[in-house]
């Protein structure tokens, strides 16, 4: 049992029965019972953090996520954050969170990986960065493949919470573990992990409920539904950064012009 850790997850899961989240889950088999391990997920919505370790709880392992810096600044996550061992990540410097990432790894922990970084708005997979197989690849660890699909409809971006009562079905499923040789190139075996990955979601989408009505704003346009597609979505990321960086820049003009 941990001190932090512990009382939380059992908090997540009263919630989670409030809410009457139905989950599907599979996969359990391809779960080390011990040992460190990557484990890489898609990041489509802002639950993904909380439900996705859902399926991990079912052979008692637990995961330590990276997390971008921002959510441990925050007064009230912070602390619950560093409590739980999670790993900070400063997106100009992530030298350190990497090391960090590294030595859990070897310590025998998992360690959970969002390869896409940012949330994807089109509901399919961005670009992968090659950080999941390199840290693996250097602890000695593998890659644990794991999708969820579902808990978009609940929070992401663009679109209204949806925390209440909701009954949302959740899959998620393990894929089974890929090992990374050290004379494997990060790359190429970055890609073999997305095209695992991507069979695996698009076999959660197609045994997922239908999608319908206002609710086909959660499902990809190739699919049917109305979500952008990934070139939409590239140009609206692109422009939420533009926009960042301008009122960084603001801040950062003000607090000079402040100091003269």
């Amino acid at each position: 049992m941990e001190p932090v850790y512990t009382p939380v997850l059992w908090t997540a899961r009263s919630l989670f029965a409030f809410q009457g989240l139905k989950f599907d889950t599979a996969g359990q088999e391809n779960i080390p019972r011990t040992g460190g391990g990557v484990v890489a997920l898609n990041h489509f919505g802002y639950m993904d953090f909380a439900l996705s370790g859902r399926i991990y709880l079912d052979v008692d392992r637990i995961v330590r996520f990276m997390a971008k810096k921002e959510v441990f600044d925050n007064k009230v996550a912070g602390p619950l954050m560093r409590g739980m061992k999670h790993i900070p990540v400063d997106r100009s410097a992530g030298a350190d969170a990497y090391r960090a990432a590294v030595d859990a790894l070897k310590a025998g922990e998992l360690v959970g990986v969002f390869p896409e970084a940012t949330i994807s708005r089109s509901f399919e997979l961005k670009e992968f960065k090659t950080g999941a197989v390199r840290m693996a690849q250097e602890a000695g660890v593998p890659v644990l493949p794991t999708v969820m699909w579902g808990a978009h409809r609940m929070w992401t971006k663009d679109h209204p919470k949806r925390l209440g009562r909701t009954k949302l079905p959740i899959t998620l499923v393990v894929g089974p573990a890929i090992y990374v040789a050290p004379t494997d190139d990060p790359v190429e075996r970055t890609a073999e992990l997305k095209a695992v990955m991507k069979q695996m979601l698009d076999k959660a989408k197609a045994d997922y409920e239908p999608l319908t009505g206002d609710d086909l704003v959660f499902l990809p346009k190739a699919l049917g539904g109305t979500a952008p597609s990934l070139e939409e979505a590239e140009k609206l990321d692109a422009d939420e950064r533009a926009r960042r960086a301008e009122r960084k820049a603001a801040k950062a003009a003000a607090k000079e012009n402040g100091s003269k």
